[in-house]
């Protein structure tokens, strides 16, 4: 206790030394908190554009849906599947969907088109669908030969809600099925190059014209935390256990994105240990040069009984003290800072795309290991390079100190 009381009387009393220093740390807690902040509030957004706005956070497909595709490896009573799946705990929203290429065209105009079937009422409580609806309206509840289209798509087709839009495709029974829509609405999503294909059209529709009465390719399911997806996944494949269905949380059905996600963020933890380090020479300098400052000091401690134990710990003492107080300071400055990024983000000079999605803008995300991290590691390097200037004090000769001026 009196060796933590002479420290904090040392560390008081150098303030200009003690102010470098806890600059210092403080400095480098800010910098590795904002980074790791930045790194998850950036990829988190990613995630949700990918999953609750456009994918869903697990997918229900029929056995080999995902390795190969096909019209014909569909989801049977899915309504009961629905059901069964509501019943667990965490699943928010579950939507089906059905999946179709074909040629579509308005007027002369024509464009290869990927159709999606949904139901109108659970995919907008699952994603949202009505909000992304620019122009015109959201698809009607009941069938009734409507489409909604991607921007890009409306683009190419010179296409706007009312007019006339027709469908050639192929049934699951083989038949080659067409039909006549109306537009109703231009959909603008997340995903840019999406928009340039999709078209959108009620279940009932999209069974109509594929005959696939009562059968779907997915389900969307959506939950209520991001971090509960794979204990959610379990539960969901251990209810569904005597159907021959498979289920893939957004790992693994945008694996590619998932892996390429976990590579970029390596550069975050590459860039904490350079801010580690510069924080790390940084106080090992100041304390060094403190210790050949004080030597004086310290030699009169040894000659009046201290022993070399106590000198080292003096000099650790005194580091925690400075990184104690950095990380305090340093904890409310990174806080107001994070908060304010994480409303207001940065605008980017010119957007850019990741993944198939455009951003204009950064956002920070508060959370936990954002100040956990950088405080435990700020406080651990401080204490690993105080170790050789507290060692070199505390063997410091009591008779050559005493002749030091």
């Amino acid at each position: 206790m009196i060796t933590l009381k002479v420290a904090l009387r040392n560390v008081l009393r150098q303030k200009r030394r003690t102010l470098l220093t806890v600059l210092t740390m403080m400095g480098g807690f800010t910098l590795a908190s904002l980074s790791i902040a930045w790194s998850d509030g950036t990829y988190n957004t990613i995630i949700d554009m990918f999953t609750r706005n456009q994918l869903g956070h697990i997918q229900v497909h029929g056995m080999g849906y995902l390795d190969k595709p096909t019209l014909y490896n569909t989801v049977d009573d899915y309504a009961e599947v629905g059901e069964s799946m509501e019943a667990v705990e965490g699943v928010e929203h579950w939507a089906p969907r059905i999946y179709a290429a074909g040629l579509a065209s308005v007027e002369d105009k024509s464009a290869g088109v990927r159709i999606i079937g949904v139901d109108p009422l659970l995919e907008t409580a699952s994603t949202r669908l009505d909000k992304k609806v620019t122009r015109g309206r959201m698809l009607s509840q009941k069938g009734s030969r409507e489409v909604l289209l991607g921007k890009g798509l409306a683009e190419v087709l010179h296409a706007d809600p009312g007019d006339e839009f027709v469908i050639l495709t192929q049934g699951a029974d083989g038949s080659l099925a067409n039909d006549l829509y109306s537009i109703v609405g231009i959909v603008e999503a997340d995903d840019a190059i999406s928009d340039q294909t999709t078209v959108y059209m009620s279940l009932v529709d999209a069974q109509e014209l594929l005959v696939l009465y009562g059968r779907v390719h997915e389900i969307a399911v959506v939950v209520d935390d991001l971090d509960n997806v794979r204990d959610v996944s379990v539960a969901l494949e251990e209810t569904l256990g005597g159907r021959d269905l498979a289920v893939a949380p957004w790992q693994e059905f945008a694996r590619e994105f998932y892996t390429a996600m976990k590579a970029d963020q390596q550069g975050t933890w590459i860039m904490l240990f350079v801010i580690v380090l510069i924080v790390s020479v940084g106080v090992l300098n100041t304390v060094l040069m403190t210790v050949l400052e004080r030597t004086r000091e310290y030699g009169v401690l040894r000659a009046i009984g201290a022993r070399p134990f106590q000198i080292c710990r003096l000099v650790i003492y005194e580091v925690i003290i400075m990184a104690v107080g950095s990380v305090f300071v340093g904890f409310w400055i990174a806080l107001i800072l994070n908060y304010s990024l994480s409303l207001y983000g940065i605008e980017m000079p010119s957007a850019f795309t990741y993944g198939g999605i455009e951003f204009s803008a950064m956002y920070t995300e508060i959370n936990t290991r954002s100040f956990v991290i950088p405080g435990i590691t700020v406080l651990i390097s401080a204490v690993v390079v105080s170790i050789f200037p507290a060692v070199k004090a505390a063997r410091t000769s009591p008779a050559k100190a005493m002749r030091t001026h």
